[in-house]
């Protein structure tokens, strides 16, 4: 209801004694639950396979919800949905933490990379179907999810109010060109082998350089696996739900 009809709803109400104008309690798609993490595939996607998590008050108000997706790293591709439990948010929502949005974990399938597009129209569908805030969409992932991260931002920087990527990289000269207004909290291992540290560097360095907010953790003697220290810092969340898109 926008705020002329809700007006003008008021105005026919408040001739009958009444006040007040009518909000609707969003719906819960048939397979979710409010208050749980449950598996989740939208039919015609390339990426439509998934786990989303809907918080507890999901029903208690008509204001939307930020929205996280959580791309995965390398090992949890397939067929195997229970695979992107291992490590990050959904990992941490299957052990019972609740997070005061909703967090969408995809899965990508065999040999496939998160392709930007494909999440541009992934986030279109979950706001057709899901009550969450336009302005407050934000993405983090870890290896091949952190690598997804960067491309997202930088090819639709218009989708994301902010992003965390954890052991990830992308392209340092599409990143300067079109992120200045995405904020970025990065984070890396400075003993990785598998995703060298200067990769992700590159790309805080050439975001600093164009003037974009970004700040970048780099855990001492920690390889690969950054991300579970990343994902411990109690203060990923607040601060990604600190801003809004521009």
């Amino acid at each position: 209801m926008n705020r002329r009809h809700c007006l003008t709803t008021l105005g026919a109400l408040a001739t009958l004694g009444i006040t007040g104008c009518a909000t609707t309690r969003p719906s819960i798609p048939a397979g979710l639950a409010a208050g749980a993490q449950k598996p989740f595939k939208i039919e015609g996607s390339p990426i439509g396979r998934m786990w989303v998590s809907l918080p507890a008050g999901y029903t208690e108000a008509s204001e939307p919800w930020p929205l996280l997706v959580f791309l995965h790293g390398s090992g949890e591709c397939g067929q195997d949905l229970e695979a992107v439990l291992r490590h990050g948010p959904p990992m941490l929502a299957s052990k019972g933490k609740q997070y005061p949005l909703v967090l969408v974990s995809p899965q990508l399938g065999e040999n496939r990379e998160w392709d930007p597009d494909e999440l541009h129209a992934l986030l279109g569908r979950l706001h057709a179907r899901l009550n969450v805030d336009a302005n407050r969409n934000y993405c983090t992932g870890l290896s091949r999810g952190g690598h997804g991260t960067w491309n997202w931002a930088s090819r639709y920087p218009n989708d994301l109010a902010a992003v965390a990527p954890v052991c990830g990289f992308g392209d340092p000269q599409r990143v300067a060109a079109n992120m200045k207004r995405v904020p970025v909290r990065a984070y890396h291992g400075d003993a990785d082998a598998a995703v060298p540290l200067a990769k992700q560097q590159a790309c805080v360095d050439a975001l600093r350089a164009a003037g974009g907010d970004v700040s970048f953790t780099v855990y001492p003697g920690v390889g690969h696996a950054s991300w579970v220290p990343a994902y411990e810092d109690a203060g990923m969340v607040p601060w990604l739900l600190s801003h809004k898109r521009a």
